[in-house]
């Protein structure tokens, strides 16, 4: 592989993304490739700063369009300090949320619209989209029950809003499934870890054996 490969997993709340992504990590590792994983909002100090503001659970006045903006003003940071460099350097990049976070929870269940939220984005991005997404798709109500079942972890502002509100980001991710076929793969992630990683795995070996060819 002659340049960056990137990858981004997407999901509601609990569909399992911090684990899938570590076995990724783990598997491609083994074929000898560079990775590098981040998160998002966060992965450098300063997008890190913003995230705690826009997860505060303390902050519930921030308006939705304000809340749009931190996240593409965090994306952008980011963007240029991690995710260019390691893709120039010929790295596989795996980032847990993007783009496509943006556009299901502040686009759609938020209500600000998918193209108005994708072109502040775009500008934060230069229109670099991922290579691949991978959308663990979860049952809201699944999604909720795993966060709240796990004592490790901490409940952010996102967690507390409605089972409407979680429903409708779902919603908007299908609506992106539907848009960019080529780019997302949807994965049923309601099962559990190894049956989900299976169809992950078999969508990585797919993924990586065509770019190899085209290269």
């Amino acid at each position: 592989m002659q340049k960056g490969y990137f990858i981004t997993v997407e999901g509601g709340e609990g569909a399992g993304k911090t684990s899938v992504i570590e076995l990724m990590t783990q598997y491609l590792s083994t074929l000898g490739l560079e990775i590098v994983s981040s998160r998002e909002p966060g992965g450098i100090d300063i997008a890190e700063q913003i995230r705690a503001i826009i997860l505060d659970k303390s902050n519930t006045k921030m308006e939705g369009r304000t809340e749009a903006l931190l996240y593409a003003a965090a994306r952008r940071q980011h963007f240029v300090e991690k995710i260019q460099p390691s893709l120039a350097q010929g790295k596989v990049f795996i980032c847990d949320r993007f783009i496509d976070s943006s556009l299901a929870y502040q686009g759609h269940a938020r209500g600000l619209g998918m193209d108005e939220v994708l072109t502040i984005n775009q500008f934060a991005i230069e229109n670099v989209f991922p290579d691949l997404t991978i959308y663990l798709d979860v049952n809201p109500e699944e999604g909720l029950r795993r966060i709240h079942a796990r004592s490790d972890r901490e409940i952010n502002r996102l967690d507390l809003e409605s089972l409407a509100f979680h429903q409708k980001v779902r919603e908007g991710y299908l609506i992106l499934a539907d848009r960019f076929p080529d780019r997302i793969v949807r994965i049923d992630a309601n099962g559990g870890i190894d049956k989900v990683y299976e169809s992950v795995k078999g969508c990585l070996d797919s993924r990586f054996k065509k770019s190899s060819e085209a290269d």
